[in-house]
């Protein structure tokens, strides 16, 4: 049951950052969204997928890795756009 309701946690955190990556990418406009907000999310998220990694609990591996490339896109479209 642990796992499944991982999983379904998992899925729903990583649906919600989608929306802002689309309008990112479509708008190429970043001044409204924080930097320090997306560097530090960015590097729980890495931390989240380790202790993933570390338990062998793959909703947690799965949804951290594609969330941490989300929000790395997300800071480097920051970082290029302004």
């Amino acid at each position: 049951m642990a796992t499944w309701v991982s999983a379904l946690a998992a899925i729903l955190t990583t649906a919600a950052f989608v929306p802002q990556a689309l309008h990112i990418i479509r708008h190429r406009e970043t001044k409204a969204i924080s930097l320090v907000m997306y560097v530090a999310f960015a590097s729980g998220v890495a931390f989240w997928l380790l202790f993933g990694v570390l338990i062998h609990n793959w909703p947690i591996i799965v949804s951290n890795a594609i969330t941490l490339v989300l929000t790395l896109a997300i800071v480097a479209m920051k970082l290029r756009y302004g």
